[in-house]
């Protein structure tokens, strides 16, 4: 394919994916639905050439930014809070279900190595992150499911980028040692940790020293492939090399990065994030029909492996629901003998953890990594590309209904101490403090009453309203409302000046900046 015949088709596939995801909005449908099976579909337009996904190309481009977006994200407190429930999905349940879906595998096929039954378990056993991400965009679940979901992303790739690479090393080799194999895990992972601090470290270093907002924006940009390429390079997981800078990058960044340089960045990012999210799905998509010309076509697929994949599919789903079920009884064991540092999350809350293990990219990735002379490589590809089709079309479509059914209900120790009106209250009494410090110059004579009273009527509403939130919501909602309307308005008079010559574009983007600021600290204090 020509080099300009590949960006015309790379526009192409970001104009589908807007058109895409409009339909997925309007049909009430996971945009990741739309784009998979919308892919799938393009993948068969004649004419079209065949998307030859590269699995080491795909991993190196995604999965650094989508990684560290996660990590850039997620609540801290509560990842350390539940440390020990995320290593049991992100390590445990992975080494479970590799073990049981190598062995449903060679049930099928007793001819196929164990390595081989092994690398397939390593390929489908942890859920994606991207996947993971686009489901849960769209539910709202208790903060520690969240926090389980959202932490179990980050880290199980490198489970199963570890168990896969042994995989592929025992049946290239035919010897397996499992001491080895934990050690080496291990390694790797403390090993990707460090490059993760050390590069994490110099970042904040790196964003005090260069002062230029668009250079900082650009820094923290590339962060992600930096420390991903890094810790690969030194033969460490790249994978927990880039959580741990995103982690870092995240807790420091309140203090390092100026307000402008937030809003920027930020809405940079977010763009960015969607493409690539996006490009995943739809590239996976594309992917099915190398992936079904590999297998024979769709008669020899469906008569040769369908029997196998669906039973594949229903073990992983099966096997999931089982470690969580029986970690949450552990749980539950240990908290009636005093143990309580960890509590269970029930039954409900176990159904929804169990059935949001979603897979995608990874799993396409390793498999298409596999080498050609692979013992049942064509298998496990097609098997691969099924149970991400099977789990994005059926889990992630009925996610929702499941939380609705568990009526899940966020537990009190998993409450902040203070709502958001109430740490309003406590910015504003530190504001009027200082404000009223600097009200008065060294005679002790006022220079700055509007100021002071400003601050103290400020700092008394919020006070008052902290106290009387329910009292007070219609009235503010009717508030801000009309903040909304005479925003716009001045909007409609700023563009109107502009239009008839009597300001010039600088004006306009000054006030336009002030109105959109305006806007949106109105529309965040209605929501």
């Amino acid at each position: 394919m020509e080099p300009t015949q590949l960006f015309e088709l790379v526009i192409a596939m970001f104009l589908a994916i807007i058109a895409l995801h409009y339909a997925a909005r309007r049909l009430g449908l996971p945009p990741s639905v739309a784009l998979l099976a919308g892919g799938a579909l393009l993948a068969f337009v004649p004419g079209l050439p065949a998307i030859t996904v590269d699995p080491g190309l795909v991993l190196v481009i995604f999965l650094p930014p989508l990684l560290m977006d996660g990590a850039w994200s997620i609540a801290l407190a509560r990842l350390r809070r539940h440390m020990i429930g995320i290593a049991s999905l992100a390590v445990g349940a992975v080494l479970f279900t590799c073990a049981i879906v190598a062995m449903t595998t060679h049930l099928f096929f007793p001819s196929l190595p164990w390595a081989a039954c092994a690398a397939l378990g390593a390929i489908v056993s942890p859920p994606d992150a991207v996947s993971a991400r686009a489901v849960l965009e769209r539910v709202r679940l208790p903060r520690r499911l969240q926090i389980l979901l959202e932490g179990e992303s980050l880290l199980n790739d490198a489970s199963g980028l570890v168990l896969f690479r042994f995989a592929v090393a025992a049946a290239a080799t035919g010897t397996f040692s499992a001491v080895e194999a934990v050690g080496d895990f291990f390694e790797l992972a403390l090993g990707g940790a460090v490059v993760g601090l050390v590069v994490g470290a110099t970042w904040v270093k790196l964003v005090r020293r260069l002062g230029d907002e668009y250079l900082i924006i650009a820094a923290t940009v590339l962060l992600a492939w930096i420390s991903y390429l890094l810790g690969e390079l030194l033969h460490v997981s790249g994978v927990i090399a880039t959580v741990t800078t995103g982690l870092i990058a995240s807790w420091h960044q309140h203090t390092v990065l100026s307000a402008a340089m937030r809003m920027r960045g930020t809405s940079f990012w977010t763009v960015m994030i969607f493409l690539m999210e996006a490009a995943v799905f739809t590239l996976i998509g594309l992917s099915l029909r190398d992936v079904v010309e590999r297998g024979g076509g769709f008669a020899t697929v469906i008569a040769t492996m369908g029997l196998p994949m669906l039973a594949i599919l229903v073990t992983l789903v099966i096997a999931r629901f089982a470690w969580v079920f029986g970690s949450d009884l552990v749980i539950g064991f240990c908290a009636a003998f005093g143990l309580k540092r960890v509590q269970p999350i029930g039954a409900g809350g176990a159904v929804v953890l169990g059935w949001a293990g979603v897979r995608g990219v990874v799993t396409l990735a390793l498999a298409l990594s596999l080498p050609e002379t692979f013992p049942g490589r064509d298998f496990i590809l097609v098997t691969s590309f099924a149970l991400i089709l099977g789990t994005v079309l059926v889990q992630g479509t009925t996610l929702g209904r499941v939380i609705a059914w568990a009526r899940l209900a966020e537990p009190p120790s998993e409450r902040a101490r203070l709502t958001m009106s109430q740490a309003e209250a406590a910015m504003a009494q530190a504001q009027l403090g200082i404000v009223q410090n600097l009200a008065y110059d060294a005679e002790g004579k006022l220079i700055h009453p509007q100021l002071l009273e400003r601050y103290q009527r400020r700092a008394t509403a919020i006070v008052d309203y902290a106290a009387r939130t329910e009292h007070y919501m219609p009235a503010l909602h009717a508030h801000f409302d009309v903040v909304l309307e005479a925003v716009a308005a001045g909007r409609r008079e700023l563009i109107r000046l502009h239009r008839a010559g009597e300001i010039d574009d600088e004006t306009l983007h000054e006030l336009e900046r002030d109105l959109d600021l305006e806007e949106l600290s109105a529309i965040s204090a209605k929501a």
